[in-house]
């Protein structure tokens, strides 16, 4: 299992690999608290939904940064921090086997479409990196679309689009696979940049995300 969350506070279970000095972290917490995500400065006002929902899974590295963004895109309901991809039953975040940390996005087909959250996903992640996503390496924080049948179409076409049209030279590896079984991961790990948006930005900055996502995508 990859070292990381954890080194923000002691009590929390969340492991991940790169150490990130104290200093790193208390610089990132004190620029946190004066300044907010460019997702934040841009959010949308309130929609209403149309009563219709669907569903999409994705990888994306740490699950808590998946749900955040998907949260901010307009149209989607929730999203719900799991895992997926693996054949252990229950999984939990100590003992996950092969599962990977995804989210699982409900949406209002009405308002936005499978399409335009692919297209969301793709630019917010480092689809060239093959063992990771931003300071998390290992198995579990990959980046993967899981596509259901009547969607894994759609999710090839975005991808091969992308792959024509990428401001990058570096390969995507991001994989297109067959949806397995979603598990609902542990109520502390939902909605935690709502429930600790201090100790979660702090994590974020020093992860460097959204730094690789501008480099990579020439992000605003």
């Amino acid at each position: 299992m990859s070292l990381g969350c954890e080194l923000f506070f002691a009590y929390q279970s969340c492991m991940k690999k790169y150490a990130l000095t104290l200093s790193v972290v208390l610089a990132a917490c004190s620029s946190a608290q004066s300044s907010e995500t460019a997702l934040q400065k841009t959010k949308a006002a309130p929609v209403t939904f149309s009563g219709q929902t669907d569903s999409a899974i994705f990888a994306g590295g740490c699950f808590w940064c998946v749900e955040s963004d998907f949260e901010h895109l307009p149209g989607v309901i929730e999203a719900v921090s799991g895992y997926s991809g693996g054949e252990l039953q229950n999984p939990t975040y100590r003992n996950h086997g092969q599962h990977v940390e995804v989210a699982k996005i409900t949406f209002d087909p009405a308002l936005v479409s499978y399409d335009e959250l692919l297209d969301f996903y793709w630019r917010h992640i480092d689809p060239t990196d093959p063992h990771g996503q931003f300071c998390d390496k290992g198995h579990a924080y990959i980046s993967v679309i899981y596509a259901r049948p009547d969607q894994i179409e759609a999710a090839r076409v975005s991808k091969a689009e992308i792959e024509k049209t990428k401001p990058f030279d570096a390969p995507i590896v991001t994989e297109v696979l067959p949806a397995k079984e979603f598990w609902t991961a542990e109520e502390y790990h939902q909605d935690y940049y709502k429930k600790n948006p201090l100790r979660y930005k702090g994590y974020r900055k020093a992860c460097g995300r959204d730094a690789r996502v501008k480099e990579l995508w020439n992000a605003k």
